[in-house]
């Protein structure tokens, strides 16, 4: 039977729990729900996601990718080969960053909610491995992030976008 992750959820910009109160269990549902592909399900393992703004995004950003942005979320995988004998494994932490994450969602006319349940989805993909840096790996896990939002109920976030962009471009 596969092992749902421990996952623990810190928030460090109070405008999370204003904006989105139960964001906890959002968090908690899509970092399981991503998780659930590992090829490993047996293994114990942990995954930490934290809740900040974006200037401390900005500057996790700057010290780990050279770039002086805030982004909307940014994953650290974790060492497999560091992890102690019995302990679970730690497969990384995911960060998100308020302004930015809220901004898209209103951008997009979406759901802060369902915005930030796919952002957890793609940050735990990528400690998971998936990328998108070549059009056949970002196929890839676009179509996970797809499925695994479909089982949570949220709507292709792809799709959306293209109709959003769609919109913009005729008005």
């Amino acid at each position: 039977m596969a092992r749902d992750p421990d996952i623990d959820v810190g928030i460090d910009d109070p405008a999370w729990s204003a904006a989105l109160p139960d964001y906890e269990s959002i968090c908690r549902r899509a970092a399981v729900a991503a998780a659930a592909v590992r090829s490993e399900p047996q293994e114990a393992a942990e995954i930490a996601l934290m809740l900040t703004g974006d200037a401390a995004v900005r500057d996790l950003n700057r010290t780990y990718r050279h770039m002086d942005k805030a982004t909307n979320v940014l994953s650290f995988p974790g060492d497999a080969d560091a992890t102690p004998a019995g302990h679970p494994r730690m497969l990384g932490d995911v960060v998100l960053a308020y302004g930015t994450v809220s901004g898209e969602a209103e951008a997009q006319g979406k759901p802060l909610a369902d915005h930030v349940t796919h952002l957890v989805v793609h940050g735990v993909l990528h400690l998971l491995g998936f990328d998108h840096e070549e059009d056949d790996e970002a196929a890839e896990m676009e179509g996970l992030e797809v499925r695994i939002l479909a089982q949570l109920g949220i709507p292709d976030p792809y799709q959306e976008a293209a109709v959003i962009r769609h919109e913009a471009v005729e008005r």
